[in-house]
């Protein structure tokens, strides 16, 4: 259990979460988990990162229950600069990251795919942000680069989720792949990338972001701070309170 890296083979580094049952990461594993990333693209001999998941989905976000446990606020600190090392892992790593997600993709894993350079995606795939429902914000920046402006509001608001085929439709995907298939199709991404000459690639890396419209760490770290508001203010453990009961009693009926 925990942040794992292995290198597949040629100038290919494998980073997998592996939290079960859902892969909510706790702050530690947030921190774990760009360090890994980094590590590999600092090693000379990697041209392209592949990150994926165990479980049931790929990312069901912060462990919103480890914040809930500790006293204060530090729980809540610790995750949110969790969180930003690891989008900005991501974002910064010399080489290209591609991401497989399966299953559900929600709050920081939108972050980690926001921020990847390629997607690949099970059939069985949803992207989206629940944090309104929580009490907190965040996301929006990395939401933005999978989907059009207006979808962003209208999934952020309503904390809904979209699925692989309409990301793939708007080409924030680039394949859409069977559960059984989709660590293959990565890896097939992967090493297409893998054997280009590597000081091109990392060439390319820095080019593309040096272009991007939008400094993803500035822009979500302003979002960062309305999650401190919300839960300074007492908002957010009142909404994380209520959410917990609403989760007990639809366990009740069952």
């Amino acid at each position: 259990m925990g942040i794992k890296r292995h290198s597949e083979s040629a100038g290919i580094a494998v980073v997998t979460v592996d939290y079960p049952p859902v892969n909510a990461i706790p702050s530690d594993g947030w921190f774990a988990l760009a360090d890994e990333i980094r590590a590999a693209g600092r090693d000379p001999q990697t041209n392209v990162v592949v990150l994926r998941a165990e479980n049931r989905g790929f990312n069901a976000g912060v462990d919103i229950k480890e914040i809930q446990r500790k006293p204060g606020h530090q729980a809540l600190i610790d995750a949110n600069h969790g969180c930003f090392e690891a989008f900005a892992a991501v974002y910064d790593c010399p080489v290209p990251v591609v991401t497989a997600v399966q299953g559900f993709c929600l709050g920081g894993g939108i972050g980690l795919v926001g921020n990847s350079d390629i997607i690949i995606a099970s059939d069985d795939a949803t992207f989206g942000l629940p944090e309104v429902d929580r009490g907190a914000l965040g996301a929006a920046t990395h939401l933005a680069r999978l989907v059009p402006q207006h979808l962003m509001r209208a999934l952020f608001f309503t904390a809904s989720t979209a699925t692989a085929q309409q990301l793939h439709h708007f080409g924030s995907v680039l394949k859409v792949v069977p559960r059984a298939e989709l660590d293959a199709a990565a890896l097939e991404v992967a090493k297409d990338i893998a054997a280009k000459d590597g000081r091109v690639i990392r060439a390319a890396k820095r080019a593309l972001n040096g272009i991007d419209l939008q400094d993803v760490h500035r822009s979500y770290r302003f979002e960062q701070g309305f999650t401190f508001e919300l839960n300074l203010s007492g908002a957010s453990d009142e909404i994380r309170e209520r959410f917990d009961e609403d989760l007990a009693a639809q366990k009740d009926k069952n």
